[in-house]
């Protein structure tokens, strides 16, 4: 389990609004994923560019009582020990049926050969995961959070 507000979480935000010359936030962090492999390589894929999107379900949202995300959120990206390592903004958000995924977004997930083919296959099993435990379970129509997002300050910017 990561540790809750890492000093690196308050630090990014700080460098992040100075540069802004805006009064600093405090600002939402999160990591991809539900394992330190996944999470890590996914936040090495939004580093390098290849990753612009993230998918959770809505049943996910609604079982945590989570908001959804919004155009214009700045999140903070952490690795899997709570690490910040970027800040993002969301750029668009919808929310598409699993089997109305199409190749243009799986490939803005940047994971694997960014097909749809694989798209399905790691997101149906994390959506397994994701929704084990609640009232939900995963369905070829079930409601999927579509993110796309653009880095907008990383830790080498500070």
């Amino acid at each position: 389990m990561r540790p809750a507000n890492h000093p690196s979480v308050i630090e990014l935000s700080k460098a992040y609004f100075e540069q802004q010359n805006q009064p600093c936030e405090a600002l939402p962090s999160w990591h991809f994923c539900d394992n330190e492999t996944d999470a890590n390589d996914c936040l090495n894929l939004v580093l390098s560019g290849e990753k612009k999107a993230t998918s959770p379900s809505l049943w996910w949202h609604k079982a945590k009582d989570i908001a959804l995300p919004q155009v214009g959120d700045l999140n903070i990206v952490t690795d899997w020990h709570g690490l910040a390592h970027c800040i993002v903004k969301t750029t668009k958000v919808s929310v598409v049926p699993f089997n109305q995924i199409d190749d243009a977004y799986a490939a803005l997930e940047g994971e694997g050969d960014k097909s749809l083919a694989y798209w399905r296959q790691v997101h149906w099993s994390y959506y397994q995961r994701e929704l084990a435990g609640t009232k939900y379970a995963p369905c070829q129509d079930m409601p999927i959070v579509c993110e796309v997002f653009e880095v907008v300050f990383t830790r080498e910017d500070k």
